[in-house]
This record gives C-alpha cells, structure tokens and sequence, in this order.
C-alpha cells in the first residue's frame, strides 16, 4: 500500500495549523477507542477529535503514548461538557480533560453546546479565552454555535473562536452559520460530515464515486475539503481508516462540487443547539 497521503491544514487566525481530516470518536466505547485510534495514527492520521461527554479519553491518551509519535505531531481536539460550563468550573473540567488524556497541552478545546437554557456561555467563553490568552491551550473554539450565539460573544466584546464544529454534510450544510463563523475569520469544522450515511446513497455523490473509481464516503470528504471544511468522520474499522484517508488523492470537478452543494435539504440529524441543555455528565 503507498504511503498515506498528508492531510492539509487549514490556519486559524491564531496561526494554528488544524488539519482537514481527522477521526472523531464520539460514540467509540471505552474498551474499543484506544485500538481505533492507534489504527488511525499507524495509517496516517495526524487529528484526533474528542470530549469529556464521550467518556473515552483515557482510551485516547494511551493510544497516543503508544503510537510512539512526537506530541507535536498529532493534533488533539477535547471538549467542554454543558454541566461543567461556568467560572471556575471550567478551568477545572479543563484539567481534569488533560489528567485523563495524559497531555500537558491540547491543541484544540471547545466548549461542546451553547446550552443556552443555562446561560453560562458567554463567561465560560470568556474564560476560554483567557485560558488560551494564559498559554494553557493552544486554540479555543466552540462547538454547535448559531449565528446568534456567536453575536453574543462578540457584543461581550470577546475575540472570536479559532474554529466553530457544527453538523455539517451535504444534505444539511447550515448556510447562515457557515455564513457567521466565517465573517469572524472562524474555520468550519463538520461533524457527522457523511450524514451518518444517509447522504452516501444520494445521485451526485454515486455518479461522482463512479467517476473517479472512489467510494460515496471519499466524495463526501473530498467534497468537504473543496469546500474548505475540516471534517472529522467516525470510524472503527481499520479499512474505513485507511479509505477515508485516502480521500485526500481525490479531486472532484467544480461541477460535481456543485451537484454535491445542491443536495441540501436542511435535515438536521443531530441535537438543536436552540435547545439541547442535557449535563452530559454520567
């Protein structure tokens, strides 16, 4: 097999390199994510998405310790659980993150909803920020912010997030919030980028896959990458590892991009950030 090819990066405005593909583990059992992800970092992934509220960040650490590589090789994304949310509660929920990582510094921390009932996440914002203003993370970001969320930040007169990680695929591309985080120079980052799979068995992505001899998954991601999203599918199998990796070889023309962008629909599959208030702690 030829060597994996190397994601590209996409810089914050902070300067901060965050690559384009990476694996998400949320949904990865405890028992199960350390042997994931150490396949993912043999194939060649170099960004590994989690969150305290996926309980497997223990498993993470210890596949990062024994694949060996430099920390300063692979960027690591962990995030702030809604119950944890507030002053103070930050910080701590912050340490306990990289106690159970076994990391002195993450590269990403993002404060995982705006949980909007507990009206918490301007300060716990502000802290954020602080903490990145502190050196005690690299990047700051937040995840699941709507355009309205992120006005409140800004009116608080608090710097905008490194990166804004929203469900994000083909039939549900969220144009008004793509369209806010980028006007504060914040990346997209896509969750669910495939659609959980729904969006693979769709006719642009199908035509486009047998056009090029890739997979529907690989045109997705490929299409993500051209759209200038990073993206962070989940996986454990070793072979979906290695195909969505090679992604990165697949370039599609502008008007198979295009038949790719038209399939929004505006299905969410996910939690609305409007009202998901649930602790996450368990």
């Amino acid at each position: 097999m030829s060597a994996a090819p190397a994601s590209p990066v996409v810089l914050t405005t902070g300067g901060v390199a965050v690559p384009q593909l990476g694996l998400g583990v949320f949904k990865i059992a405890p028992d199960q994510v350390q042997r994931v992800v150490e396949e993912a970092l043999e194939v060649g992934y170099r960004h590994i998405d989690t969150a305290a509220a996926y309980v497997n960040e223990v498993g993470v650490g210890a596949a990062l310790r024994a694949s060996g590589l430099p920390r300063d090789e692979v960027f690591v994304t962990s995030k702030l659980r809604n119950g944890d949310q507030g002053r103070g509660s930050t910080r701590r929920a912050h340490a306990d993150t990289l106690e159970r990582l076994g990391l002195e510094r993450l590269d990403l921390y993002l404060v995982h909803w705006p949980n909007p009932s507990a009206g918490l996440y301007v300060e716990t914002w502000a802290e954020l920020a602080e903490m990145e203003d502190e050196g005690a993370v690299r990047a700051v970001g937040v995840s699941n912010f709507m355009p309205e969320h992120l006005a409140d930040l800004a009116a608080a007169g608090l710097p905008a997030p490194a990166v804004n990680q929203v469900e994000l695929h083909p039939t549900f591309q969220q144009e008004a919030v793509v369209g806010a985080t980028r006007a504060l120079g914040t990346v997209v980052q896509a969750y669910s980028p495939l659609g959980q799979g729904v969006d693979l068995d769709l006719a642009p992505v199908t035509d486009a896959a047998r056009a090029h001899d890739a997979t529907p998954a690989q045109v997705v991601l490929a299409w993500h990458r051209q759209r200038g999203h990073v993206a962070i599918p989940k996986t454990s199998s070793r072979h979906r590892l290695e195909e969505n990796l090679a992604s990165l070889r697949l370039e599609l023309t502008p008007a198979e991009v295009d038949a790719v962008t038209r399939l929004d629909s505006g299905h969410r599959i996910g939690g609305d950030p409007a009202t998901f208030d649930l602790s996450q702690i368990r």
